[in-house]
C-alpha cells in the first residue's frame, strides 16, 4: 500500500458478518471511513442506518498475538458496561480471522474530542481561556481511573485477565530483564531505583482493573463545559493489577504549581490552570476510597518503568527523529526516579 493511501476494509464481507450478528442497519449501505491507525491497530468509523460505531482491527502486518490483544481489549470494554466508568459501548466482537483476516471488535462511536488532537497545545473553547473550566479537565482525568479502580473485576469475569498475586514483585524482575535485552547504554539511577523498588513494595495493595497507559492521550472529553469525560480509550495495556500505578503514571509528570510558564511548556498539553498535584491526589482518594499516602512509590515506579519502555524506542530510533527525542527524556525520567528515591520518606 502506498504510504499516502489510507487502509481499507472488505466492506462486503463485513456487511455479511454484521447481518449474521443481527446488528442494526440490515439492508442499508455501509460507509467505512478511516480515522487513524498504525502498526498495532486500524480504526474506522462505520455508519449503517441507525448504527454509528467504530471498528478496531490490527493491520495485516501486525504480529499474530495482536489478535489475542484485541480480544483482551474487548473483554475490558464489555466488562465496563453497566459501570460508572466513561467508556465506549461494546457492540460486537469477531474472533474468527477468516472474516476480515484478523480478529476485531465494534464499539460505539464517541462524539467528543481528544487532547491528542490539540494544535500547538491550544485547548478548545472554553478551556482555552477559562482556567477554572480547564481545571475540571484534570479532575475528570484522575476521576476516570478512580472509578475504574472500583470496578468489581471478579464479578465481571476478569479473573484470568491478569495475575494480581505478586504484581509488584514481577514489575522489577520483568522490566529489569527487559532492559537487559534492549540495553545499549547505561542509565544513571537505574540500579539504585531498582533496588529501592524491590524493598519498598506497598503494604496495602488491593488488586483492581487498571488501564496501563493512562494519560491525556488516552481519554476523550465531551464537547463544551463543564469538563466531562466521554470515554477512556486504548486498552492495549489493560490488565488486573494495581490501579494506583495508573495514578502514578498520571502524577509522575504532574506539577504541584501549575501557574508557572513551565507548566505551559512541559509535556504535550498546556498544564497552566490545572489542579495542583495535591488536589489531584485528594480527588482520586475521595472518589476511589483508596489511600494515597504511598504515592511516592507509584511515582517512582512509573518514572522507572516509563524510562525503560521509552528506551526501547530510543534504541530502535535510527533516523526516526521522534524516537531519537526519547533519548534525553529517558535520562530525565530515570534521574527523577533516583532523585525521588533519595528524598522520599516512604518506607513501604
Amino acid at each position: 500500500m502506498p504510504a499516502d493511501q489510507d487502509p481499507t476494509l472488505d466492506v462486503d464481507r463485513l456487511v455479511a458478518w454484521m447481518d449474521a450478528q443481527g446488528l442494526p442497519g440490515a439492508g442499508e449501505p455501509l460507509s467505512a471511513d478511516f480515522l487513524s491507525g498504525g502498526s498495532q491497530n486500524e480504526i474506522f468509523r462505520l455508519r449503517r442506518g441507525d448504527l454509528d460505531c467504530v471498528i478496531r482491527i490490527p493491520p495485516a502486518s501486525a504480529p499474530a498475538d495482536r489478535d489475542t490483544g484485541i480480544i483482551r481489549e474487548w473483554r475490558i470494554i464489555e466488562a465496563l458496561d453497566g459501570t460508572d466508568v466513561p467508556h465506549t459501548a461494546a457492540v460486537a466482537v469477531c474472533e474468527d480471522p477468516a472474516v476480515l483476516g484478523r480478529a476485531f471488535y465494534l464499539m460505539g462511536f464517541v462524539d467528543g474530542w481528544s487532547p491528542m488532537g490539540l494544535v500547538d497545545k491550544q485547548w478548545p473553547a472554553p478551556f482555552d481561556t477559562d482556567l477554572e473550566a480547564r481545571a475540571g479537565l484534570g479532575l475528570q482525568l484522575v476521576e476516570g481511573i478512580a472509578l475504574l479502580s472500583k470496578v468489581d473485576w471478579q464479578a465481571k469475569g476478569l479473573q484470568d485477565l491478569g495475575r494480581p498475586d505478586g504484581f509488584h514483585e514481577r514489575q522489577v524482575e520483568r522490566w529489569t530483564r527487559f532492559f537487559e535485552r534492549i540495553k545499549g547504554r547505561e542509565l544513571p539511577g537505574l540500579d539504585e531505583t531498582s533496588a529501592w523498588l524491590s524493598t519498598h513494595k506497598p503494604i496495602d495493595y488491593v488488586p483492581g482493573l487498571m488501564h496501563g497507559d493512562y494519560q491525556f492521550a488516552n481519554v476523550m472529553y465531551k464537547h463544551g463545559a463543564p469538563a466531562r469525560l466521554a470515554a477512556l480509550v486504548d486498552w492495549e495495556m489493560g490488565t488486573v493489577g494495581d490501579p494506583k500505578l495508573d495514578l502514578g503514571w498520571v502524577m509522575q509528570s504532574w506539577p504541584e504549581d501549575t501557574s508557572t510558564v513551565a507548566a505551559e511548556t512541559s509535556g504535550y498539553v498546556n498544564m497552566r490552570g490545572m489542579p495542583s498535584a495535591s488536589r489531584m491526589l485528594e480527588h482520586y482518594a475521595a472518589v476511589s476510597g483508596r489511600q494515597v499516602d504511598d504515592i511516592d512509590y507509584y511515582v517512582i515506579l512509573a518514572k522507572w518503568k516509563l524510562a525503560i519502555v521509552l528506551e526501547q524506542g530510543f534504541q530502535r530510533a535510527q533516523d526516526d527523529e521522534k524516537l531519537q527525542a526519547f533519548g534525553p527524556i529517558v535520562l530525565d525520567l530515570m534521574r527523577g526516579a533516583a532523585d525521588l528515591v533519595g528524598t522520599t520518606d516512604y518506607r513501604g
